[in-house]
């Protein structure tokens, strides 16, 4: 007897699908993301632009740290899952790199952990610390992931106001203590993306006591550490006495390696908040690829040689930008680190308006403010990823387009 075919049900979708939570909603818009359909937009009308909005290195990796991944990637070793802490040729190039770089001697095996890039872990390290119960105390210009992070997690911010007249450093003996009280995070960035502001060694004895007194975290982003002119010598937090006991200190191989395709990154700090971090990784992904940290070794371990011609490339590029803006009017003051410039905006515009008319006018990308908190906005950013030559040529687009500052 055949078998009967079995009636197809059909069974009607809903009308819409889960809508994501308020803590994704209520994120203020990416900027970034309206800033590459404005440049879509330009290049679809013919413009040829200039972009100096996204701070990504325009320079190769030094050729011995790629040949060290493609070495590595040769071996059937780096194929496998990698080392959820990291290889131990990386963590020891990391530890070795903190001791010759800032005399802080750390555990490579239980005070350095491997990152896939210092964004990830600024991620994870909020996730260990924050929910509906928290604050993080986060500046009112910062990069992204500081501020975001947090809400994110389901906790709050409370804006560290930085100004020009204190030369983009927050004041600590600000913050109301009914808002300490309910602190878990402290983030600071320096040398500051997007300011280029530098860190003195007593903003960092007051964060530490300060994270100390009241139980705090203290996340310091030191991405731009080997980005520094005119002889500033970057310090890291975990110099200061005490700092191991609150402090975990993300490091990058972004910029200062052209490594930023590459995503790696190293925390270090006491092995008590390491474990911490150690803990939402592993639930959150794998290790780095090996292949990477063998290249990230290579870079750690040479540094001394790799990143100097860096940071000098770096700085004639902001010497020919700071010239040509103070030609047409504005008052730039040179930063001391990073790969950016940080200007006001001319009057009678915002932040947006103003990267919207640069776009328009001269066919130059940059940043706005407002990418970077609410304390950024009358400000916009220039990043220095393209040679002198394209530089100059920036400013001289500015000039045939009129642009001046106007205060």
């Amino acid at each position: 007897m055949p078998t009967a075919e079995k009636q197809r049900v059909s069974v009607p979708l809903p009308a819409r699908v889960a809508t994501p939570t308020r803590r994704l909603t209520d994120l203020p818009t990416y900027v970034f993301a309206w800033l590459d359909e404005l440049k879509a937009a330009a290049r679809a009308r013919g413009s040829e632009l200039i972009d100096l909005g996204i701070g990504s290195p325009d320079q190769p990796p030094p050729p011995v740290v790629v040949e060290a991944m493609v070495d590595a990637l040769r071996s059937p070793a780096s194929t496998g899952y990698p080392p959820f802490r990291g290889t131990e040729r990386f963590l020891g190039a990391a530890a070795g790199f903190m001791r010759r770089r800032f005399g802080v001697a750390v555990s490579a095996r239980r005070e350095t952990l491997a990152l896939s890039g210092a964004k990830e872990g600024i991620a994870h390290l909020t996730m260990a610390f924050m929910d509906e119960d928290a604050v993080a105390l986060v500046p009112d210009i910062t990069y992204p992931v500081h501020g975001r992070a947090p809400a994110l997690a389901g906790g709050a911010t409370h804006a560290l106001p930085l100004r020009a007249e204190r030369g983009f450093l927050p004041d600590l003996g600000a913050v109301p203590e009914a808002v300490l009280r309910r602190a878990r995070l402290l983030v600071l960035n320096y040398p500051h993306n997007p300011t280029g502001a530098a860190a003195t060694r007593e903003l960092y004895e007051d964060a530490v006591a300060l994270c100390r007194r009241h139980g705090i975290v203290l996340l310091s982003d030191l991405a731009y550490s080997e980005i520094t002119f005119d002889g500033y010598v970057a310090p890291s937090v975990l110099e200061i006495a005490g700092a191991r006991d609150v402090a975990v200190e993300f490091h990058s191989l972004s910029k200062s390696f052209s490594l930023a395709g590459a995503r790696l990154g190293f925390a270090a700090g006491g092995a008590e908040l390491i474990e911490h971090l150690y803990a939402v990784r592993t639930n959150m992904g794998y290790g780095t690829p090996v292949a990477i940290q063998e290249g990230g070794a290579v870079a750690l371990e040479r540094a001394e040689e790799l990143t100097p011609p860096v940071a000098a490339r770096y700085a004639r590029r902001r010497d020919v930008v700071v010239a040509g803006l103070r030609s047409l009017g504005w008052d730039v003051a040179p930063p001391m680190g990073t790969m950016f410039v940080w200007l006001r905006v001319p009057a009678g515009f915002t932040s947006q308006e103003w990267a919207e008319h640069l776009i328009g006018a001269a066919g130059v990308v940059v940043t706005p403010g407002n990418a970077f908190g609410p304390g950024g906005e009358g400000f916009f950013r220039i990043s220095l990823v393209a040679a002198e030559e394209t530089l100059a040529a920036a400013v001289e687009r500015l000039r045939r387009a009129g642009v001046r500052f106007r205060g």
